[in-house]
């Protein structure tokens, strides 16, 4: 089966790229009629996009997917729209002296790669498929989308979709099992997307050297929050809460584990479980309240708590609605706090993806900068408190792929920041006009004048004298 769909991917890949040759150059208004009409896409189909994610994952809020899915995908396709003609404009360069005034002349030009394949999750199905498209499109892309077989629904609408709004060549949406997103991610594409685990980030990229493909990817690691004595504990919390509910944690972003002063972890924890309280009342038969993808994720959050307890962790249960969660096969799960965790607890090890949040304390903030900085370079980092010097120092002192004040997850919605990941977090970025960058080539172009530069600057042997001279001028 995956053959099959080998020689299919490898047959679009190759109409694509002939298509992308044949076409060149395209006019900027080529590229702004595809990026209109992947926002019609999305915005005519919005809410059978919706209810499909809400299949897929059992229940999921039809409001949070119009937010986070389907308003935010539109949103990235107007700022493109907005900006593509500044970003796609050709760069005055300087040439070296004396070159300028005998009529050289250096510029830089973006230019398209060809085709790129987009390898999107199943957390956010809609936004990290079309999300990056829109920039891939402004760059003058053409794009093949493997989107996750985790949320198969939402997959399959998708490549309905894509096909009544895009020709072939231009986008193509394939589905299919594991095997068909590794045999995706070893194509010679230009460019590769990738958003999802570090681990298998790293198999993506493996498979994508073979033919030296290019990746961005966006990956995930332990985004800690910092909680300086100076924060207002009570608000914090409720953001801390927020962040780490939404899509149930379910988020490359959200707050991994808060790292807060000895003396505050249960003000910490108490406003945590207050934020909870404050917006779901209860959680089983509330439908603002995500259910966990899969059984096997289901398991794998058991496992991690389960590991917790086994290994000394205090485990708070955030259960509003003195709810029986055991009785329900709705894959729903409270906020489970875990308080005196180590390093040897599976919730310390790995991207915990789910409702589930350790605490670590400290006495000096020093500490957790140091503790911090031993481990993976996370994909966000937060900073809660008043503390300006502190704050700074969080900042400068650690290496985060971006980051927030006061809030969580909040960067990776501003479109004029570019959202990416550093070191196991992920590589190169997206949005506003790094993303552009990101999937264009910055082609230099030196135009020589009609002077024999070679003989004036003494290049053309037998060198002599001249060339001496222009030695010496340079290394002064």
């Amino acid at each position: 089966m995956a053959n099959d769909k080998r020689e299919e991917m490898e047959a679009i890949l190759d109409t694509q790229r002939k298509s992308f040759t044949a076409d060149r150059p395209e006019a900027m208004s080529v590229r702004k009629d595809r990026i209109k009409r992947a926002m019609a896409l999305i915005k005519d189909n919005g809410e059978d996009f919706a209810k499909a994610m809400s299949a897929d994952f059992g229940n999921r809020s039809m409001q949070q997917s119009m937010l986070t899915d389907i308003a935010a995908t539109y949103a990235a396709g107007k700022d493109a729209l907005k900006h593509m003609d500044k970003w796609a404009r050709t760069e005055k360069r300087k040439v070296q002296f004396p070159l300028g005034l005998l009529g050289a002349k250096a510029e830089l030009r973006y230019e398209p790669k060809g085709v790129i394949g987009i390898l999107s999750p199943w957390n956010f199905p809609v936004q990290l498929a079309f999300g990056p498209l829109m920039q891939i499109l402004a760059a003058g892309n053409r794009a093949m989308i493997k989107p996750s077989e985790f949320t198969e629904r939402t997959s399959d609408l998708m490549a309905e979709l894509t096909a009544k709004y895009f020709a072939e060549e231009e986008v193509a949406v394939i589905n299919g099992s594991p095997e068909v997103a590794a045999a995706f991610s070893s194509l010679p594409f230009d460019h590769l997307v990738f958003t999802g685990s570090t681990p298998t980030g790293r198999r993506v990229m493996e498979a994508a050297s073979k033919n030296l493909v290019p990746v961005t990817l966006e990956l995930g690691g332990k985004s800690p929050v910092f909680m300086g004595r100076s924060a207002d504990y009570a608000k914090a919390g409720e953001r801390i809460a927020l962040g780490k509910m939404m899509n149930a944690g379910q988020i490359c972003l959200a707050p991994d584990y808060m790292y807060v002063p000895s003396e505050k972890q249960d003000e910490a924890v108490a406003g945590v479980a207050q934020g909870v309280e404050n917006m779901y009342p209860t959680l089983l038969e509330n439908d603002d309240y995500a259910s966990i993808v899969s059984d096997r994720h289901f398991e794998r959050l058991q496992e991690v708590v389960a590991d917790a307890r086994d290994k000394g962790a205090e485990v708070v249960e955030v259960n509003p609605g003195n709810e029986d969660f055991g009785s329900s096969n709705a894959r729903k799960m409270p906020l489970t706090i875990l308080k005196n965790v180590t390093d040897e607890m599976q919730a310390m090890q790995e991207e915990l993806f789910g409702p589930v949040l350790p605490v670590k304390t400290y006495s000096s903030i020093d500490e957790a900068i140091d503790y911090v900085n031993e481990k993976d370079r996370p994909l966000g980092l937060y900073y809660f408190g008043e503390d300006k010097a502190e704050q700074e120092q969080v900042l400068t002192k650690t290496i985060s792929g971006g980051v927030t004040t006061n809030d969580v997850i909040f960067h990776i919605s501003m479109e004029d920041l570019p959202f990416g990941g550093v070191g196991p977090s992920g590589m190169g970025s997206y949005h506003a006009v790094e993303g552009f960058r990101e999937f264009s080539h910055a082609r230099a172009v030196y135009h020589q004048p009609k002077i024999d530069i070679a003989k004036l600057g003494g290049f053309k042997p037998p060198y002599g004298k001249t060339i001496e001279k222009t030695i010496a001028t340079q290394m002064k």
